[in-house]
């Protein structure tokens, strides 16, 4: 049995899995934010409840984050969850909680479930795409997760795609462009405008209301024009540094996952504005939705701990 956690900065979902394949019921928690031993106790006391139900012993623990672990280092970065940041976190949870704990990016775990069981099956490189308060991603190439230095891989969210520099975010202002700075410390990435809160800017740039991201797609559904104008120039902003990425990795499906991919009529518009700005062509849907929902980041933590497992066994 493996012990596995999906954990984000409001809370912690927690199953247990016997093979890739299992559907379990999740349980769900709130994230100890500041105190790192109420953090690996309220781990460890769910561990136990799982356990006592299935009457087996977990042998290892597999948590997809909203963070990454450096791969040299083992230090984990996770400006949400300050217990756990700057802190090797697999060896101490290890430590505490006497078992071996493996721990994964929750966009890769997305993309690595998508890709194996989910709307990217049979597909050789597939690029997860995660639109939720903000933007993610998560590249799986034949069935395995591309990680690179300080373990990021397929952060398409960030590195300034536009206003990277004084003189082109004053021209891309004096158009009449919103250029934001970003959480984390750049300025234009796509992450200030791609995800719910930056849909929401940009209807407030378009003169709208201070509204919900699903209020403004029910309100663009519904013929609203300030809500058309958001939506226009968010599958704009969006669509280019998409496109960039299907054209740069290959990728022939690309999951999407998140609270925007709920609007399915989202999705089309951008797959639309997408395949139209990529260099081949693909009459198919390019961006579909996520298979896999609601808990593709538990399954692909699944998929990792038990080939970990796997692969210990086999030393």
């Amino acid at each position: 049995m493996l012990a596995c956690f999906d954990i984000g900065a409001s809370a912690i979902k927690g199953a247990a899995f016997h093979t890739p394949a299992d559907r379990p019921g999740a349980s769900r928690l709130t994230t100890p934010l500041a105190d790192l031993d109420l953090f690996a106790a309220t781990l460890g006391q769910e561990i136990t409840a799982m356990e006592q139900a299935q009457g087996a012993e977990a042998q290892a623990v597999a948590i997809s984050i909203a963070g990454v672990v450096d791969a040299r280092t083992g230090i984990m970065t996770c400006a949400n969850i300050p217990a756990i940041h700057g802190r090797n976190l697999s060896g101490e949870l290890s430590a505490r909680l006497g078992r071996p704990v493996f721990i994964a990016n929750d966009a890769d775990c997305f993309a690595l479930a998508e890709a194996s069981q989910g709307a990217g099956r049979g597909h050789d490189v597939v690029f997860g795409v995660i639109l939720g308060s903000g933007v993610g991603g998560g590249l799986v190439i034949n069935r395995r997760i591309v990680s690179g230095p300080g373990g990021y891989g397929g952060e398409w969210g960030h590195g300034p795609v536009f206003g990277c520099v004084p003189a082109s975010r004053q021209r891309l202002e004096a158009a009449g462009l919103p250029v934001f700075d970003c959480g984390c410390g750049q300025v234009g990435c796509v992450d200030t405008v791609g995800g719910a809160r930056g849909l929401e800017r940009l209807y407030r740039f378009a003169g709208g209301a201070a509204l919900a991201s699903h209020e403004i797609t029910t309100a663009w559904l519904a013929g609203d024009g300030k809500a058309g104008e958001a939506i226009d120039l968010y599958l704009d902003l969006v669509s280019g540094p998409l496109a960039m990425m299907v054209n740069t990795v290959g990728a022939s499906v690309l999951p999407v996952g998140g609270g925007l991919s709920v609007c399915r009529p989202l999705v089309a518009a951008l797959d639309e504005r997408l395949r139209a700005r990529i260099l081949w062509r693909s009459d198919a849907p390019l961006l579909v939705p996520a298979e896999l929902s609601p808990e593709p980041g538990l399954i692909g933590a699944a998929m990792l701990g038990l080939t970990h497992l796997s692969e210990m066994r086999d030393v």
